[in-house]
């Protein structure tokens, strides 16, 4: 950057954060927490006074690159060339992200960029590797929506020790209006604080798990969907505390039960036309919708190393769990990986959308972001075709049937789904050799962590974690 450019540029932005510094201060706030998720899925933050917000907008919080290489226990691994205690970067908060948290009274929020200490970008931050795939998005003419289905389950722990049970904060059945019942002071609170925060929410209902809840959030441009994703869950986290109770994301709770998932719904629509409702093909699909889901679909086995990267996203990714276990596509069929949303008829433009399904809060929303649109837009205008559609559960197919429709199951360890990523050049290329790295080290020194662990030990490890 050149340094006329930098200097204005530091002066803009102290300015931007001294004008909002101090509407915060009006409205009791006191502190800021900066944020950003790391490559084990972890949500890592450095607050400041928000006296502080201008210095830190114009030159950046410190904090160490080795966190890069934190696992989700907090051990620390190292990769080729990720890890060790040499270095700084900077944090930069996005003031146009910036919120006051209606969930933490007194605090505020922002998402973070990543810069080196000379003003880089830092090669490692995933916010700006979505940031790039956006922007290639929008430079091939695609209006790209994203959304994400947030899970979660309030309860707590009963008595200590990696072994403890996990006892759920209700009572009700699945989808069941007495567990809005029981919890319906809380749920109100969630909505207000969201709404509060400018969180527009389209539903939130008790979900299939005992203690579960979902809750969907309008759709947003790729990386503020993102952003979305942190806020939406520290809000949660914030007022089941205030409610006496702990909210977890995690893929699974109880070892054996049905998990959390993150389910990520995408629209794309270029010169105003719904690619995925107002063409020719099946469902409506245009040509080039269909070449880009056809990238996703076909991408599958490498993405889900970013998308169900950790070891309990294994233990939830299994069959006739609605999780998305196998690589296929359907309309409205919950059991395929790639789901078809066509919306019902007389909204089908408006509504027409794709859901990755196979993905949970383990999973960097960031690199989930960056990934999907990478290997889309690779396909873009390549002309690929989706196979047959699975109409129900690929589990019940028999085994003549799966290969002739070309379904497979999804990798089923972080050892398979990595060595996909690994020989997937198009995603390695698209993370760069640095972020590549950094991510395919934690996770794979997270799976050397729990090689000896049973399903149940490695839940009651993570329960807390995401």
């Amino acid at each position: 950057m050149d340094a006329t450019v930098d200097t204005q540029w530091r002066k803009e932005q102290r300015r931007r954060a001294q004008a909002r510094a101090n509407a915060l201060l009006e409205e009791g706030v006191d502190g800021v927490a900066l944020s950003y998720v790391d490559n084990a899925g972890v949500t890592r933050v450095k607050a400041v006074p928000v006296a502080r917000l201008p210095h830190a907008a114009a030159w950046g919080v410190g904090m160490s690159p080795v966190f890069d290489v934190f696992c989700v226990d907090d051990s620390i691994t190292a990769g080729r060339l990720a890890g060790g205690p040499a270095g700084d970067l900077r944090l930069h908060p996005d003031l146009d992200r910036l919120v006051r948290l209606a969930g933490q009274p007194g605090w505020a929020w922002a998402p973070v960029d990543r810069f080196t200490q000379d003003g880089r970008e830092h090669p490692g931050c995933q916010r700006s590797f979505a940031r790039r795939a956006a922007d290639r998005a929008a430079a091939a003419g695609l209006d790209v929506r994203m959304g994400f289905e947030i899970e979660w389950v309030v309860g707590s722990d009963t008595g200590g020790g990696p072994g403890a049970d996990f006892a759920a904060a209700c009572r009700g059945p699945a989808y069941g209006m007495t567990r809005m019942v029981e919890l319906g002071d809380y749920c109100r609170d969630l909505l207000t604080a969201l709404a509060e925060q400018s969180v527009e929410v389209l539903q939130l209902h008790p979900e299939y798990a005992a203690g579960q809840f979902e809750l969907s959030a309008a759709p947003l441009a790729p990386v503020a969907a993102a952003d979305q994703v942190l806020l939406v869950r520290e809000t949660v986290r914030a007022v089941s505390r205030r409610h006496g109770m702990e909210a977890t994301f995690a893929p699974v709770v109880v070892a054996g039960a049905v998990g959390n998932g993150q389910h990520l719904h995408l629209s794309l629509r270029r010169d105003g036309v719904n690619l995925l409702a107002d063409g020719p093909g099946r469902y409506g699909i245009t040509a080039v919708g269909e070449s880009f889901l056809a990238g996703i679909l076909g991408a599958l086995p490498a993405l889900t190393a970013i998308l169900a990267p950790s070891v309990p996203s294994h233990l939830r990714l299994v069959p006739s769990t609605w999780a998305g276990a196998y690589r296929c596509w359907g309309r409205e069929n919950r059991e395929a990986a790639l789901r078809l949303v066509t919306g019902s008829t007389g909204e089908t433009r408006e509504a027409a959308n794709a859901e990755v399904k196979c993905l949970d809060a383990s999973a960097n929303p960031y690199l989930v972001v960056g990934a999907v649109l990478d290997v889309g837009l690779a396909a873009l205008d390549a002309g690929l075709v989706l196979p047959e559609e699975v109409p129900g559960d690929p589990a019940a197919l028999a085994p003549g049937d799966l290969e002739r429709l070309g379904v497979e199951r999804l990798p089923r360890s972080v050892a398979e789904a990595l060595d996909h990523l690994d020989a997937s050049e198009l995603l390695t290329d698209a993370l760069g050799e640095y972020l590549c790295d950094a991510f395919t080290a934690v996770r794979r020194a997270e799976a050397a962590l729990f090689a000896d662990r049973t399903p149940a030990e490695v839940v009651a490890a993570t329960r807390w974690r995401y």
